[in-house]
């Protein structure tokens, strides 16, 4: 567990946990904003709105996600989280 949920604290965890350049998707929550900063792709989806995945390019797979991470977090308390898709 995280002793706080700050900038600071989450990037030495996610420096050793993620290599450099690779494409991080979250929710729009500001502390990831300097992904990019730290040397990652990033793309956000918009829980605000309702969503939870989207599809850029219109060939039915959606490309940015977290939905596999949320549904590890909330499956055991019974909340649907919505799929691309659904």
């Amino acid at each position: 567990m995280l002793a706080n949920v700050q900038q600071t604290t989450i990037k030495p965890v996610i420096k050793a946990a993620v290599a450099e350049g690779t494409l991080v998707h979250t929710d729009e929550y500001s502390i990831y904003a300097r992904l990019p900063a730290w040397g990652y792709g990033y793309k956000t989806v918009c829980h605000a709105r309702g969503e939870y995945a989207r599809d850029e390019d219109g060939d039915g797979f959606c490309e940015v996600h977290v939905s596999t991470m949320e549904m590890g977090w909330t499956a055991p308390s019974g909340i649907d989280v919505p799929k691309c898709g659904s």
